[in-house]
C-alpha cells in the first residue's frame, strides 16, 4: 500500500504519542538526534565519552541503565553507516513498565523533515519537542476584516484561526451635527477614515512582519465594498506585505466571526490547504446526511460493511481516533471473537471468559482500527481522508459520529 502524506502524518503523530507515555525512573532515557551531515563515527566517539562519564553516577541502578542504553546505542550505530537525508533519531533507555519492573527499549525514527542540530539528551522522559514541532503546519496566511467602524486582524496557521488584533474607530457617521459646514464635516470624516486605515495597517504590519518570510504565504482582506478596496488601493500596509495581498472578499462581519466568514470564502484560493480539503469532505458528508440521500454512512459497524462491499467512495477517519480491533480466542474450545476497544495508555484489556465454555479468553491479535480500515479501503480502491479535530465539522465527526464516516458511491441500505 502506498501511504498518503496524511496517513504518514497520522502514523508519525501516533508514534510520538506512544513515546510521550514512556518514562524512566531516573534521568536514564536517552534521546539522540543525528543530522544528515553528522558523521556517525563522531557520534560513536561522543557516546563512548558519555559512557565514561556515566560511570560516575552515584545510583547503581541509574548507572547500569544509562551505560546499558549507551551500549545499545553504540551497537545500533554500527548498522547505520550514514544518517538518512532527514537525519535519524534514536530513543533508548530502561522504560518503567509497572510492577516495579523496567524494560530496555529502543526506537528508531526517520523524521519527516530534516533535523537541524545534533543532540544527546538524558532525562526521565524522551526529548520529543524537535519532532513535535514538525507536526505543526508551517504555512501561515494573514487575515483581515474591516469596515469604517472596526477591524480584526488574524492568522491562519495550518488549521487554526487566531485573532491577533481588534480595533474600533472614531470615524463619525455620515450625518453631521449642527455648527459645521457639509464640506468641513466631510473633510474631517475623510481624515478620520484615513487615520483609522493607518491604525489598522500598523497593527496588521506589526503582526505579519514578525512571521518567518518563508512561512508567510500572503494576506486575504474581507469587508464590505468600497471599504476593503479603499484600504488596498491606499497601500496602507508595509510595502513588503502590500505585495502579498492575495485577494479581496465580501464579508458581512468585521469582528472575530468575520475571520471565520472570510476563511469560508477562500475555497479556490486555498484549495491545496489540508483544512480546506477536509472541510469539503465533511460538508459533502453532512449534506448527504441532511438530504437523507443514502450516500452517507457513519459508525464502525455500518462503515465496515459498506467498505467490505466496495461501496465507499471516501472513508473519513478522525485523526483523534484511538481504538484497536482485537481478536480474542478460547484455548479450550477455539471460540473466536472480534471486538473494538478504546486504547488507553497504561491499561491492559482483560478479555474475560469464553461465552461458550466459560474458559479464559486470550488476545490473539491486536491492530489499530485506523490501520485496519485503511488497509481495507486501499484494497477496495477507496480514498481515505484523515479529518482534523481543529475545526467545527471535524470535531463533529469525532464527537457525533464516533470518528468514522463514509461518503458512498451508491446506496446500499446499510
Amino acid at each position: 500500500m502506498v501511504e498518503s502524506e496524511a496517513h504518514k502524518k497520522y502514523e508519525f503523530k501516533r508514534t510520538l504519542e506512544a513515546l510521550r507515555d514512556k518514562h524512566g525512573r531516573g534521568t536514564e532515557l536517552i534521546s539522540l538526534y543525528i543530522p544528515h551531515d553528522k558523521q556517525v563515527h563522531e557520534v560513536s566517539s561522543q557516546l563512548r565519552e558519555e559512557f565514561g562519564q556515566a560511570s560516575n553516577i552515584k545510583s547503581r541502578v541509574t548507572r547500569q541503565n544509562v551505560t546499558g542504553a549507551i551500549e545499545s546505542l553504540l551497537s545500533r550505530l554500527k548498522l547505520i553507516p550514514k544518517a538518512p537525508v532527514n537525519g535519524v533519531v534514536i530513543f533508548c533507555g530502561a522504560v518503567d513498565i509497572g510492577a516495579n519492573k523496567t524494560d530496555m527499549l529502543t526506537f528508531i525514527i526517520e523524521p519527516p523533515e530534516p533535523i537541524v542540530s545534533y543532540k544527546y539528551h538524558c532525562d526521565s522522559s524522551f526529548l520529543l519537542t524537535p519532532l513535535e514541532d514538525m507536526l505543526h503546519e508551517k504555512q501561515t496566511y494573514g487575515l483581515m476584516v474591516l469596515d469604517r467602524r472596526e477591524a480584526t486582524v488574524g492568522l491562519l496557521r495550518g488549521k487554526h484561526i487566531e485573532e491577533m488584533a481588534h480595533l474600533t474607530s472614531t470615524v463619525p457617521g455620515k450625518q453631521r451635527k449642527g455648527g459645521q459646514s457639509a464640506h468641513r464635516f466631510q473633510q474631517l470624516r475623510l481624515i478620520a477614515i484615513n487615520d483609522f486605515y493607518t491604525k489598522i495597517a500598523d497593527a496588521a504590519s506589526e503582526v505579519f512582519v514578525a512571521i518567518d518570510p518563508k512561512e508567510f504565504m500572503g494576506v486575504f482582506i474581507g469587508g464590505p465594498s468600497p471599504t476593503k478596496e479603499e484600504f488596498e488601493s491606499g497601500a496602507y500596509l508595509h510595502h513588503e506585505i502590500q505585495k502579498k495581498i492575495l485577494g479581496l472578499f465580501d464579508v458581512a462581519y468585521t469582528d472575530e466571526s468575520g475571520l471565520y466568514e472570510l476563511f469560508d470564502k477562500l475555497g479556490e484560493a486555498l484549495q491545496d490547504l489540508d483544512v480546506v480539503k477536509e472541510k469539503k469532505y465533511m460538508e459533502r458528508f453532512l449534506k448527504e446526511l441532511v438530504n437523507d440521500s443514502g450516500l452517507a454512512s457513519y459508525g464502525e459497524e455500518q462503515v465496515r460493511k459498506n467498505l467490505e462491499m466496495g461501496s465507499v467512495d471516501t472513508l473519513l477517519l478522525s485523526d483523534e481516533l484511538r481504538k484497536v480491533r482485537i481478536t480474542i480466542k478460547c484455548g479450550n474450545c477455539s471460540n473466536e471473537e472480534k471486538k473494538t476497544i478504546t486504547k488507553k495508555a497504561g491499561e491492559e484489556y482483560q478479555p474475560g471468559n469464553c461465552t461458550k465454555c466459560g474458559s479464559g479468553m486470550k488476545i490473539a491479535e491486536s491492530v489499530d482500527i485506523v490501520e485496519e480500515l485503511s488497509t481495507v479501503a486501499d484494497q477496495m480502491s477507496t480514498n481515505t481522508a484523515f479529518i482534523s479535530n481543529d475545526f467545527e465539522e471535524g470535531n463533529q465527526l469525532m464527537t457525533a459520529f464516533g470518528g468514522i464516516g463514509a461518503i458512498l458511491r451508491y446506496k446500499t441500505g446499510i
